[in-house]
Protein backbone atom coordinates (compact mmCIF):
# COMPACT_ATOMS: atom_id res chain seq x y z
CA UNK A 1 0.00 0.00 0.00
CA UNK A 2 2.73 2.33 1.01
CA UNK A 3 4.99 1.89 -2.18
CA UNK A 4 1.49 1.92 -4.83
CA UNK A 5 0.62 5.61 -2.59
CA UNK A 6 4.11 6.72 -3.29
CA UNK A 7 3.70 5.63 -6.72
CA UNK A 8 0.69 7.43 -7.46
CA UNK A 9 1.93 10.66 -6.24
CA UNK A 10 5.19 10.41 -7.91
CA UNK A 11 7.05 11.68 -5.21
CA UNK A 12 9.82 8.58 -5.89
CA UNK A 13 10.12 8.35 -9.46
CA UNK A 14 11.58 5.12 -9.86
CA UNK A 15 8.44 3.58 -7.89
CA UNK A 16 6.06 5.42 -10.70
CA UNK A 17 6.76 1.92 -13.04
CA UNK A 18 4.57 0.07 -11.09
CA UNK A 19 1.35 2.20 -12.42
CA UNK A 20 0.22 2.27 -15.87
CA UNK A 21 -1.01 4.51 -18.33
CA UNK A 22 -4.89 4.03 -17.33
CA UNK A 23 -3.46 4.70 -13.62
CA UNK A 24 -3.92 1.21 -12.81
CA UNK A 25 -1.38 -1.24 -11.44
CA UNK A 26 0.75 -3.36 -13.65
CA UNK A 27 0.74 -6.59 -12.21
CA UNK A 28 4.15 -7.91 -13.30
CA UNK A 29 5.58 -4.66 -12.26
CA UNK A 30 3.84 -4.49 -8.87
CA UNK A 31 5.30 -7.86 -7.38
CA UNK A 32 8.55 -6.25 -7.24
CA UNK A 33 6.85 -3.76 -4.67
CA UNK A 34 9.18 -4.54 -1.99
CA UNK A 35 12.25 -4.94 -3.44
CA UNK A 36 12.02 -1.62 -5.27
CA UNK A 37 11.37 0.52 -2.01
CA UNK A 38 14.06 -1.57 -0.41
CA UNK A 39 16.51 -0.15 -3.40
CA UNK A 40 15.35 3.10 -3.97
CA UNK A 41 14.11 4.56 -0.23
CA UNK A 42 16.50 2.69 1.92
CA UNK A 43 19.88 4.36 2.81
CA UNK A 44 23.11 1.96 1.69
CA UNK A 45 23.63 0.86 5.32
CA UNK A 46 19.98 0.13 6.47
CA UNK A 47 19.24 -1.63 2.80
CA UNK A 48 21.92 -3.66 3.26
CA UNK A 49 20.52 -4.50 6.70
CA UNK A 50 17.42 -5.42 5.38
CA UNK A 51 18.82 -7.55 2.75
CA UNK A 52 21.00 -9.66 5.48
CA UNK A 53 17.80 -10.05 7.27
CA UNK A 54 15.95 -11.56 4.40
CA UNK A 55 18.67 -13.69 3.28
CA UNK A 56 18.88 -14.99 6.82
CA UNK A 57 15.41 -15.69 6.98
CA UNK A 58 14.88 -17.31 3.90
CA UNK A 59 18.28 -19.50 4.31
CA UNK A 60 16.22 -20.55 8.11
CA UNK A 61 13.26 -21.34 6.24
CA UNK A 62 14.08 -23.79 3.78
CA UNK A 63 16.92 -25.32 5.84
CA UNK A 64 13.96 -25.94 8.06
CA UNK A 65 11.78 -27.06 5.19
CA UNK A 66 14.41 -29.32 4.05
CA UNK A 67 15.31 -30.97 7.56
CA UNK A 68 11.64 -31.38 8.20
CA UNK A 69 11.18 -33.14 4.40
CA UNK A 70 14.37 -35.70 4.75
CA UNK A 71 13.61 -35.95 8.40
CA UNK A 72 10.23 -37.15 7.27
CA UNK A 73 11.10 -39.68 4.14
CA UNK A 74 14.07 -41.42 6.89
CA UNK A 75 11.98 -41.54 9.78
CA UNK A 76 8.64 -42.70 8.69
CA UNK A 77 9.41 -44.05 5.77
CA UNK A 78 13.23 -45.46 5.11
CA UNK A 79 13.47 -46.74 8.46
CA UNK A 80 9.74 -48.62 8.03
CA UNK A 81 11.05 -50.42 5.23
CA UNK A 82 14.66 -50.84 6.66
CA UNK A 83 14.19 -51.24 10.14
CA UNK A 84 17.76 -53.06 10.44
CA UNK A 85 19.53 -50.02 8.48
CA UNK A 86 22.68 -48.53 10.48
CA UNK A 87 22.97 -45.07 11.30
CA UNK A 88 25.19 -44.49 8.80
CA UNK A 89 22.51 -45.39 6.46
CA UNK A 90 19.86 -43.55 7.63
CA UNK A 91 22.30 -40.30 7.75
CA UNK A 92 23.17 -40.90 3.76
CA UNK A 93 19.63 -41.28 3.42
CA UNK A 94 18.65 -38.41 4.74
CA UNK A 95 21.57 -36.59 2.56
CA UNK A 96 20.49 -37.84 -0.63
CA UNK A 97 16.49 -37.23 0.38
CA UNK A 98 17.74 -33.52 1.15
CA UNK A 99 19.17 -33.31 -2.47
CA UNK A 100 16.41 -34.40 -4.10
CA UNK A 101 13.94 -32.44 -2.47
CA UNK A 102 16.38 -29.13 -3.52
CA UNK A 103 16.38 -30.63 -7.10
CA UNK A 104 12.38 -30.62 -6.99
CA UNK A 105 12.14 -27.28 -5.84
CA UNK A 106 14.52 -25.86 -8.12
CA UNK A 107 12.79 -27.58 -11.02
CA UNK A 108 9.42 -26.03 -9.92
CA UNK A 109 11.10 -22.05 -9.92
CA UNK A 110 9.50 -21.80 -13.25
CA UNK A 111 5.96 -22.83 -12.30
CA UNK A 112 6.05 -20.28 -9.65
CA UNK A 113 7.53 -17.76 -12.19
CA UNK A 114 4.42 -18.17 -14.63
CA UNK A 115 2.02 -18.11 -11.87
CA UNK A 116 -0.39 -14.37 -12.03
CA UNK A 117 1.31 -13.55 -8.22
CA UNK A 118 3.15 -14.94 -5.44
CA UNK A 119 1.06 -14.09 -3.24
CA UNK A 120 -2.15 -16.03 -4.85
CA UNK A 121 0.00 -19.20 -5.79
CA UNK A 122 1.18 -19.82 -2.38
CA UNK A 123 -1.99 -19.39 -1.39
CA UNK A 124 -3.24 -21.88 -4.03
CA UNK A 125 -0.73 -24.70 -2.89
CA UNK A 126 -1.83 -24.37 0.73
CA UNK A 127 -5.64 -24.43 -0.58
CA UNK A 128 -4.73 -27.71 -2.40
CA UNK A 129 -2.64 -29.41 0.42
CA UNK A 130 -4.31 -28.46 3.52
CA UNK A 131 -7.88 -29.25 3.26
CA UNK A 132 -7.52 -33.30 4.04
CA UNK A 133 -4.87 -32.24 7.09
CA UNK A 134 -7.60 -29.82 7.92
CA UNK A 135 -10.34 -32.45 8.00
CA UNK A 136 -8.41 -34.80 10.33
CA UNK A 137 -7.21 -32.71 13.16
CA UNK A 138 -11.04 -30.64 12.89
CA UNK A 139 -12.75 -34.44 13.12
CA UNK A 140 -10.17 -36.07 15.04
CA UNK A 141 -11.24 -33.28 17.84
CA UNK A 142 -15.09 -33.63 17.38
CA UNK A 143 -15.59 -37.42 16.10
CA UNK A 144 -14.94 -40.02 18.72
CA UNK A 145 -15.93 -42.51 16.24
CA UNK A 146 -13.27 -41.60 13.60
CA UNK A 147 -10.25 -44.24 13.48
CA UNK A 148 -6.59 -44.10 11.62
CA UNK A 149 -7.66 -46.23 8.82
CA UNK A 150 -9.98 -43.06 7.77
CA UNK A 151 -7.89 -40.63 8.49
CA UNK A 152 -5.08 -42.29 6.62
CA UNK A 153 -7.46 -42.70 3.31
CA UNK A 154 -9.17 -38.58 3.70
CA UNK A 155 -5.04 -38.14 4.20
CA UNK A 156 -4.27 -40.20 0.75
CA UNK A 157 -7.42 -39.00 -0.89
CA UNK A 158 -7.16 -35.23 -0.61
CA UNK A 159 -3.87 -35.16 -1.19
CA UNK A 160 -4.04 -36.81 -4.30
CA UNK A 161 -6.73 -34.61 -5.51
CA UNK A 162 -4.77 -31.53 -4.60
CA UNK A 163 -1.48 -32.66 -6.27
CA UNK A 164 -3.33 -33.79 -9.25
CA UNK A 165 -4.82 -29.70 -9.60
CA UNK A 166 -1.15 -28.96 -9.10
CA UNK A 167 -0.31 -31.03 -11.96
CA UNK A 168 -3.43 -29.47 -14.41
CA UNK A 169 -2.05 -26.25 -13.41
CA UNK A 170 1.76 -26.13 -14.04
CA UNK A 171 1.61 -26.55 -17.92
CA UNK A 172 -0.54 -23.45 -18.24
CA UNK A 173 1.84 -21.59 -15.84
CA UNK A 174 4.75 -23.05 -18.15
CA UNK A 175 2.79 -21.64 -21.05
CA UNK A 176 3.25 -24.62 -23.04
CA UNK A 177 -0.11 -25.11 -25.20
CA UNK A 178 0.88 -21.56 -27.10
CA UNK A 179 -2.21 -19.59 -25.78
CA UNK A 180 -1.76 -16.60 -24.32
CA UNK A 181 -4.66 -13.75 -22.29
CA UNK A 182 -5.30 -10.82 -23.25
CA UNK A 183 -1.92 -9.59 -21.74
CA UNK A 184 0.12 -12.26 -24.02
CA UNK A 185 1.72 -12.89 -20.60
CA UNK A 186 -0.04 -16.28 -19.14
CA UNK A 187 -0.81 -19.19 -20.64
CA UNK A 188 -4.40 -20.57 -21.24
CA UNK A 189 -3.43 -23.99 -22.05
CA UNK A 190 -5.87 -26.57 -22.35
CA UNK A 191 -8.74 -26.35 -25.34
CA UNK A 192 -11.71 -24.40 -24.14
CA UNK A 193 -14.50 -26.37 -22.51
CA UNK A 194 -12.46 -29.91 -21.65
CA UNK A 195 -12.04 -31.47 -18.59
CA UNK A 196 -8.72 -30.05 -17.95
CA UNK A 197 -9.57 -26.58 -19.08
CA UNK A 198 -13.01 -27.12 -16.44
CA UNK A 199 -10.42 -27.98 -13.74
CA UNK A 200 -7.71 -25.10 -14.08
CA UNK A 201 -10.39 -22.50 -14.62
CA UNK A 202 -12.01 -23.65 -11.23
CA UNK A 203 -11.07 -20.84 -8.59
CA UNK A 204 -8.35 -22.34 -5.98
CA UNK A 205 -10.52 -21.59 -3.33
CA UNK A 206 -13.88 -23.36 -4.57
CA UNK A 207 -11.74 -26.29 -5.54
CA UNK A 208 -10.46 -26.24 -2.04
CA UNK A 209 -14.03 -26.80 -0.75
CA UNK A 210 -14.32 -29.41 -2.87
CA UNK A 211 -10.71 -31.66 -1.74
CA UNK A 212 -12.59 -30.78 1.94
CA UNK A 213 -15.58 -31.84 1.24
CA UNK A 214 -14.34 -35.00 -0.37
CA UNK A 215 -11.63 -35.94 2.39
CA UNK A 216 -14.32 -35.59 5.19
CA UNK A 217 -16.33 -38.21 3.04
CA UNK A 218 -13.99 -40.39 2.76
CA UNK A 219 -12.98 -40.47 6.30
CA UNK A 220 -16.71 -40.67 7.61
CA UNK A 221 -16.81 -43.72 5.18
CA UNK A 222 -13.94 -45.80 5.85
CA UNK A 223 -14.16 -45.03 9.76
CA UNK A 224 -17.62 -46.13 9.70
CA UNK A 225 -16.86 -49.02 7.45
CA UNK A 226 -13.78 -50.58 9.83
CA UNK A 227 -13.51 -51.06 13.43
CA UNK A 228 -14.44 -49.04 16.24
CA UNK A 229 -11.25 -47.37 18.09
CA UNK A 230 -10.68 -48.11 21.70
CA UNK A 231 -11.77 -45.08 23.37
CA UNK A 232 -9.83 -46.01 26.14
CA UNK A 233 -6.45 -44.62 24.55
CA UNK A 234 -8.54 -41.58 23.11
CA UNK A 235 -9.51 -40.93 26.72
CA UNK A 236 -9.34 -36.71 26.73
CA UNK A 237 -8.22 -35.78 23.59
CA UNK A 238 -11.98 -35.45 21.79
CA UNK A 239 -14.93 -33.97 22.77
CA UNK A 240 -17.24 -36.90 23.20
CA UNK A 241 -14.47 -38.83 25.42
CA UNK A 242 -13.95 -35.75 27.54
CA UNK A 243 -14.37 -36.61 31.12
CA UNK A 244 -15.83 -34.39 33.87
CA UNK A 245 -12.63 -33.25 35.30
CA UNK A 246 -11.63 -32.32 31.92
CA UNK A 247 -14.39 -29.75 31.28
CA UNK A 248 -14.48 -28.43 34.72
CA UNK A 249 -10.27 -27.82 34.26
CA UNK A 250 -11.21 -26.16 30.60
CA UNK A 251 -14.39 -23.50 32.27
CA UNK A 252 -11.86 -23.16 35.24
CA UNK A 253 -8.90 -21.97 32.54
CA UNK A 254 -10.79 -18.77 30.98
CA UNK A 255 -13.02 -15.65 32.32
CA UNK A 256 -15.32 -12.83 31.17
CA UNK A 257 -11.54 -10.93 30.81
CA UNK A 258 -10.61 -13.73 27.72
CA UNK A 259 -13.59 -13.41 26.66
CA UNK A 260 -13.74 -9.84 26.24
CA UNK A 261 -9.97 -9.74 24.96
CA UNK A 262 -11.45 -12.28 22.05
CA UNK A 263 -14.47 -10.41 21.29
CA UNK A 264 -12.07 -7.31 20.69
CA UNK A 265 -9.93 -9.06 18.69
CA UNK A 266 -13.13 -10.26 16.26
CA UNK A 267 -14.14 -6.79 16.13
CA UNK A 268 -11.24 -5.11 15.64
CA UNK A 269 -10.67 -8.22 12.33
CA UNK A 270 -14.62 -7.27 11.07
CA UNK A 271 -13.92 -3.88 11.50
CA UNK A 272 -10.45 -3.94 9.24
CA UNK A 273 -12.16 -5.98 6.89
CA UNK A 274 -14.64 -3.68 6.16
CA UNK A 275 -12.81 -1.04 6.44
CA UNK A 276 -10.21 -1.98 3.95
CA UNK A 277 -13.11 -4.29 1.77
CA UNK A 278 -12.85 -1.45 -1.17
Amino acid sequence: MICWALAKSGKVAELTMIVGPDGHPIAHQAQAAFPLMVKYLLPAGLRGIVVAALLSALMGSLAGVFNACSTLFTVDLYQKWRPTATQHQIVRTGRIATGVMVLVALAWVPVIQGAHSLYNYLQSVQGYLAPPVFVVFFLGVFWKRMNAKGALAALVVGFVLGLFRMLVDAPVALGMFGYVDAAQTIGRGYAEGSFLWILNNIYFQYFSVFITIVSAAVMIVVSRATEVPDYGRIASLTFGTATDEDRRATRASWDWRDVAASAFILLAILGAYLYFRG
